[in-house]
């Protein structure tokens, strides 16, 4: 008879159970970018809903961010870092291939025994991260999982390309993750339209740069054709993660989606016919687009602003490079 291999026991469920943000300290309004990129502050809240965002200083790094968040999420959640099983750090900005940056993270927040890993998908990455949080915890493999979106997109965009510059935003948000007696993270709907990667994508690569020394690879947006394809595809993928929670729209307490567009927002809540009692995250008018750290930073202002209440339900959906999306419903901590 053949050995069988041992399997750690299943839990019903998993939850996020506390939530922690780093906002840079440095806000810029928008005549400060408009100096560099012949614009005015009139339109850039018209296309996207931006009156201000946060810009990193030096010593603000992903890891950093990601490491202030992750504390406060530990705190909120009262889970001790020595109780912490894996961190998953979702970046599109950390400049460093190896080693990745999850790894330091958790030395830093003093989860020295927990596994490390970076998530690479874009705008997507905190959503496709809380899915793979969501599984290890429901498999038993896991107790508890640091989950974080921490972006230095100031880094990555050229200051003067219009389609880009205004956009996108510094932060990191993290959440703690951890089993539940009943499922308090939806199934995850994801998926990619990696034909159409050349609409969100780098100028250059680095073998590039190395072959041809010249300008600082820097990440480059087809605009409209990325806000097509958003109100066309968004609005099928959230209703396609309602029906697998098993959950109708008017149940929702919160619309969180990655905050990459007012318009993009609008059009998908519309869309959704969300009842009026449902909030729709607007932390782009602040804090712009944040990439991977978007949704964990907007879900943590809505809750310390008391607009949604803890035990809501909230539908999350990130999108972006790759073209990269995912969605979920999540109880709010």
């Amino acid at each position: 008879m053949m050995p069988k291999l041992c399997a750690p026991p299943t839990t019903p469920g998993s939850r996020i159970l506390g939530v922690g943000v780093d906002r840079p300290a440095r806000v810029v309004g928008n005549d400060e970018i408009c100096s560099r990129i012949d614009s005015s502050d009139e339109w850039i809240r018209q296309r996207s809903g931006i009156v201000t965002r946060r810009f990193a200083e030096d010593d603000e790094t992903v890891i950093r961010m990601a490491v202030e968040a992750a504390v406060k999420a530990m705190a909120q959640s009262g889970v001790d870092p020595t109780d912490v099983d894996i961190v998953l750090l979702a970046s599109m900005s950390y400049l460093q291939q190896a080693p990745a940056a999850a790894p330091r993270v958790a030395h830093l927040i003093g989860a020295r025994t927990a596994a490390g890993m970076n998530i690479g998908a874009a705008c997507a990455g905190f959503c496709y991260a809380l899915a793979l949080a969501d599984s290890l915890v429901r498999s038993g493999g896991v107790r508890h999982a640091v989950v974080i979106g921490s972006e230095r997109m100031s880094d990555i965009i050229d200051p003067e390309d219009r389609s880009t510059a205004f956009l996108f935003a510094d932060g990191a948000g993290a959440v703690v993750v951890g089993p539940s007696d009943t499922p308090g993270i939806g199934p995850v709907v994801w998926g990619v339209d990696g034909g159409q990667h050349h609409l969100i994508a780098h100028d250059r690569s680095w073998q590039d740069v190395r072959e041809r020394p010249g300008p600082w690879p820097a990440l480059r947006m087809a605009g409209p054709e990325v806000f097509r394809w958003a109100i066309g595809a968004l609005p099928g993928v959230a209703r396609q993660a309602l029906a697998a929670a098993g959950i109708e729209a008017s149940e929702l307490s919160a619309f969180i989606p990655h905050q990459a567009d007012a318009r993009i927002i609008d059009a998908t809540a519309k869309a959704l016919r969300l009842p009026e009692h449902t909030v729709v995250a607007k932390d782009i008018v602040e804090a712009g687009n944040t990439s991977a750290a978007s949704i964990p930073l907007a879900m943590d202002s809505m809750l310390s602003q008391g607009t949604v209440d803890s035990g809501g339900l909230a539908l999350l959906i990130g999108f972006g490079a790759g073209l990269a999306h995912a969605a979920q419903v999540v109880t709010l901590p």
